[in-house]
């Protein structure tokens, strides 16, 4: 058989692990000193109340790879196939770290998904529908699929992601000092500002506008931060045919969270 794992990156919940036939690796996640498992024993609550009072930035890193080794060496006693499908490269050590981890094991398959979040829910989902083809057969079709995954996201600041180091000093400061609502995307993997709006309601006709260009054949993920409210006045604007593909309203876990700060919105799905 083949067993997937993603990491916390991808948003996927523990309660959601059945759902998505995954196995889930946490990030961690360290506050004033304090290391917490993303998903495992950071308080939601707690976390938006730190992240909100402007204390020292929280800091994202590695899971424990050991743990990691170990429940990858239960599969392959079982005779399993592994495939491991991590956070993007571009925006994060976790692939490089774990593809030298298991370098020497043929059995264990790693991934950039080039993506995060409902990126990785989708090509969980399309590993899922091919577990019967065999490993190489997936793999080709991961690879298409993942550069084909769109994210549009709209945070209500830029701070959080230039603090996280996740948007350059430029993006920044066009976003910060013109006071525009940028939309902001994956290329090659990395975040970059995909559009400047000017204003909430110009943003969210822009990524109504450009949902136009999905495959309606994949499904979409709705992602938000801590409140909803922003995420359901964009859904209200959309055709109703895009609607029903919406698999889930994710709110994103916290290691993601973090660097894009409460109140952020929008659309994940699969490019024509």
């Amino acid at each position: 058989m083949i067993k997937i794992f993603v990491d916390s990156g991808s948003s996927i919940k523990e309660h959601e692990k059945n759902k998505y036939g995954v196995e889930i690796i946490p990030l961690k996640v360290m506050l004033d000193g304090k290391e917490y498992e993303d998903g495992i024993d950071l308080d939601y609550n707690e976390f938006y109340e730190y992240l909100q009072k402007g204390k020292k930035f929280p800091k994202t890193s590695l899971p424990n790879l050991y743990k990691l080794e170990e429940k990858v060496n239960e599969c392959i006693k079982n005779n399993d196939q592994v495939i491991i499908l991590t956070i993007s490269s571009g925006i994060s050590s976790t692939y490089s770290a774990i593809k030298s981890y298991f370098e020497d094991n043929k059995d264990v398959y790693v991934i950039d998904s080039l993506s995060a979040v409902g990126g990785i829910r989708i090509l969980v989902n399309e590993i899922k529908k091919h577990l019967n083809k065999g490993i190489h057969f997936i793999l080709d079709k991961v690879e298409k699929l993942k550069h084909k995954i769109r994210i549009l996201a709209v945070p209500e600041t830029l701070d959080y992601l230039h603090k996280g180091g996740r948007l350059s000093a430029m993006g920044y400061f066009v976003g910060s000092l013109l006071r525009i609502k940028p939309l902001i995307t994956f290329e090659n993997g990395k975040v970059k500002v995909y559009s400047k709006e000017h204003g909430m309601k110009a943003s969210m006709r822009k990524i109504s506008e450009e949902l136009k260009k999905c495959d309606e054949s994949y499904e979409i993920v709705a992602s938000y931060t801590h409140n909803r409210e922003n995420l359901d006045v964009l859904v209200s604007k959309i055709d109703e045919k895009y609607k029903k593909l919406i698999e889930v309203y994710d709110d994103l876990d916290l290691a993601i969270a973090s660097h894009w700060g409460p109140n952020a919105f929008g659309f994940i799905y699969v490019e024509k």
